[in-house]
């Protein structure tokens, strides 16, 4: 073993391997894995080996499209056989909503270039005459899907990185993790220590330990899962060809063809959380004690979908650890903190995300970020909310919904509330139907009495949508209030701010009392940031973003703080309060405070310090529903007494309350885009109008400014707009294909229903050339293609009259 290396890789399952492959593909070859007993032990070697393309967020699912198409390569490269079976899949749906859901997918996938296929009932008796088709409607068939040999995989993958330079020491448990005054980490082993300048944390079942280590709680946990092997089937090898895989949602479990036989594996839900307490440091290739209790109602329903089971014997039974985060998503990248710490765990679908994680990791380590936007398994985006019994509670859910529809409405309950403002109480006495972000309750909308304290789960508009248009219009004609705890807040002050904040944005900072709106970009000149900075004079400035990205910018900011008195304090929760918004709002200000708040004394984007009540202030004159507004900020002992303020005086001038479901409505008809909707690392500024707000006539060399600029010389050849639909009672959410002329030109980044306007919009990408006032288009929503014409003027106050007057 080197007694210095680049690169310390620890653990050798599938993801190790993986990682260690693609390091050394990208260039990196002075690499090293560590493995505390053989390849595979752990998770990798008793896994099922099914790969899938079918996932809800379209980045993951194309770094599943990756890592499916690597498997040619890997056995190319290594003449070492991944034991490829691509036999295609079906996902079975017994119910309209199921097949909603099918077709959002199917809808999605036209833009992502994938091949998948509505199929009816004898189109599925075809493909897989063992199916006992009773109640199906229909399927989702993608002949992508497949198994594969879990460990001739993962020895492809390791023997490909040594082919390329790298090393792999087994039977050498990792120790103690150091950092060392030079950045660099002594990597303490049974077989001495290594120096390494990066650590990658692959430990898969060992991952909270290894994070330990470096005093780290990385948020996931193992789950025990059980698959059976059956003895030879006759309808199953006397079939002309290889079965498809088919997943059945409805009976909780997945099955293929294992050779004469069948594999039937089952997310049950009396399911249970393993290693609590730790994972075993001497545990690798055993097996867990059958546990055929917890399973016995899914079993039944599997021998009834497939009553081929009735007569076949069990093999084997596989129970088997392996680990989940909350949301089921990988754990990757930089540790937030922890300079040269890197981590690829939690990757519970390893066989259809391992090549795709290993991919995105090495990209980040040596090309400083990855190709596409990989928020959805930043091992960030979990900041430090989750504390073990709420991880603990959310793994649960995650596993016990592996098979349940995805609804893009859904608030899912375990672990809630977590986080939550003074204001809960108070909006819980109002009715309030809550959802949670980032582990922070908020208001969705507010229920009338009478009605369910619940949204229902659907693609189609919900018992939420009269409500929220009464919310809207409350707004629109009077004046609303909505809490605005929310939003990511960070404090930057110094001598120095000023000059920082104009490198790490992409705008000129502000002048003292007033506000701008700016991009913040990565080198490559992709949006990472979309932010709105205050001057609060005397060198301090309020900075504000998405409430969910707190830890993902935090980190950014931390690694480009320079040594010269600037300190940056996140203040998300300490300073909250209310935005208040229609065109009563300046008349409501104007009762609960001393200072001038006309619009000559207080014009649009500006920010002033104030006593609002008895409470100290800082207000913005801004507001996201695109209306006459403002932002109250206030330390959050000051929220309820804000709060009595402001209803008190405003009683008369037609105060109502209003969540977030009616604020996303309203900033529709003004296209305002969104953070991880519209605006996320995917895209640049000038594909989505915000080079509007990058100045390149600043001083400054801001991070991203060459790329920024290229793209000023190259226009892109696609741009953001807005479209009214024609819809019926189903209006778009993310990722519905856009239509012309028989071909998809594009896809929808968000939408719904604008009330106030009474439209149905889109926001969505098409061909710059495309992007003129009236131009038409198609749609297409859960299967049906609604026509839509493209607008350049917001639908509400297009001049901004209302908002800057």
């Amino acid at each position: 073993m080197k007694s210095h290396v680049q690169v310390v890789v620890i653990g050798g399952g599938v993801v190790g391997c993986s990682v260690l492959y693609h390091l050394t593909k990208l260039g990196w070859k002075d690499v090293l894995l560590i493995e505390r007993k053989e390849l595979t032990a752990g998770s990798t070697w008793h896994a099922a080996g099914g790969f899938h393309t079918l996932n809800a967020d379209p980045n993951m699912a194309a770094l599943q499209g990756y890592t499916i198409q690597l498997y040619r390569e890997l056995e190319e490269i290594t003449d070492q056989s991944c034991g490829l079976h691509h036999v295609g899949g079906l996902t079975l749906a017994t119910t309209p909503e199921r097949m909603d859901y099918l077709r959002a997918e199917r809808a999605k996938h036209r833009h992502m270039g994938l091949e998948t296929e509505i199929v009816g009932v004898e189109e599925i008796r075809k493909l897989s005459p063992i199916i006992n088709l009773d109640g199906v409607l229909g399927a989702l068939y993608d002949p992508l899907d497949g198994h594969l040999d879990p460990s001739g995989t993962t020895y492809a993958y390791a023997k490909a990185a040594r082919q390329q330079g790298a090393e792999i020491s087994l039977r050498n448990r990792v120790l103690e993790l150091n950092r060392r005054n030079d950045g660099q980490w002594d990597v303490v082993t049974e077989q001495g220590t290594v120096v390494a300048e990066h650590v990658v944390n692959a430990g898969g079942l060992w991952a909270r330990e290894v994070g330990e280590m470096v005093g780290v709680y990385l948020p996931l946990h193992p789950m025990e899962h059980q698959y059976f092997v059956t003895d030879d089937i006759a309808d199953v090898y006397e079939h002309p060809t290889e079965l498809p895989h088919s997943l059945d949602p409805e009976g909780e479990s997945y099955l293929r063809q294992e050779g004469r036989g069948l594999v039937i594996g089952l997310y049950e839900q009396d399911c249970e959380h393993w290693a609590v307490d730790g994972t075993p440091w001497d545990f690798g290739t055993e097996l867990l004690p059958d546990k055929l209790d917890r399973v016995i109602d899914s079993l039944q329903h599997a021998h009834n979908r497939y009553p081929c089971l009735a007569d076949a014997g069990i093999k084997r039974v596989i129970n088997g650890p392996f680990t989940f985060a909350p949301d089921g998503n990988p754990l990757v990248g930089p540790v937030p903190g922890l300079p040269g710490f890197w981590c690829a765990c939690a990757v519970m679908a390893g066989f259809s995300q391992g090549g795709g994680v290993g991919l995105t990791l090495a990209e980040w380590m040596i090309e400083g970020e990855p190709s596409r936007d990989v928020f959805a398994l930043d091992v960030s985006r979990f900041g430090d909310i989750c504390t073990r019994p709420y991880t603990r509670a959310k793994v649960k859910e995650n596993y016990q919904r592996r098979f349940a529809v995805s609804y893009p409405n859904e608030e899912l309950p375990a672990g809630r509330p977590l986080h939550t403002t003074p204001a809960y109480t108070v909006w819980k006495d109002q009715r309030a139907v809550f959802g949670s972000g980032y582990g922070l309750e908020h208001v969705n909308y507010f229920a009338p009495e009478g009605e369910a304290l619940e949204e229902t789960p659907s693609f189609r508009r919900s018992n939420a949508f009269g409500p929220v248009g009464d919310e809207c219009r409350a707004v629109r004609s009077a004046v609303g209030i909505n809490e605005i705890h929310n939003f990511g807040k960070y404090e930057v002050a110094g001598p120095g701010a000023e000059d920082w904040l104009n490198t790490v944005m992409a705008n000129r900072m502000p002048k003292p009392g007033r506000m701008t709106l700016t991009p913040m970009l990565s080198p490559k000149g992709k949006l990472i940031g979309d932010f709105t900075v205050a001057n609060l004079d005397g060198g301090r400035y309020q900075v504000t973003a998405s409430y969910a990205a707190q830890a993902y910018h935090m980190r950014w900011f931390e690694q480009h703080l320079p040594d010269n008195g600037v300190t940056i304090r996140n203040v998300s929760l300490d300073r909250i309060g209310f935005q208040i918004a229609g065109p009563n709002s300046r008349e409501l200000l104007s009762r609960v405070t001393r200072t001038d708040v006309s619009n000559e004394a207080f014009p649009f984007l500006s920010v002033r310090e104030m006593h609002v009540g008895h409470s100290p202030a800082i207000v913005t004159r801004v507001t996201y529903t695109g209306d006459l507004g403002y932002e109250i900020y206030v330390p959050a002992a000051h929220q309820i007494a804000l709060f009595e303020t402001l209803t008190e005086a405003g009683a008369d001038l037609g105060l109502k309350p209003f969540g977030m479901r009616a604020m996303m409505s309203l900033r529709l008809e003004k296209s305002f885009g969104s953070w991880m909707r519209e605006f996320k690392p995917d895209y640049t500024p000038a594909e989505t109008g915000l080079d509007r707000f990058v100045s390149f006539r600043k001083n400054d060399d801001f991070i991203g400014r060459a790329a920024a600029l290229a793209e000023k010389e190259n226009p892109p050849k696609r741009k953001l707009c807005t479209f009214v639909v024609d819809a019926t009672d189903a209006d778009v959410w993310a990722d519905e294909p856009i239509w012309k002329d028989g071909a998809v030109v594009g896809f929808v980044t968000s939408g719904g229903y604008a009330h106030f306007v009474e439209k149905s919009v889109a926001l969505g990408f098409v061909p710059t050339e495309m992007a003129t006032d009236g131009q038409t288009v198609e749609i297409e929503i859960l299967g049906d293609m609604r026509p839509a014409t493209l607008i350049t003027e917001p639908l509400f106050d297009p001049q901004g009259a209302r908002m800057r007057g």
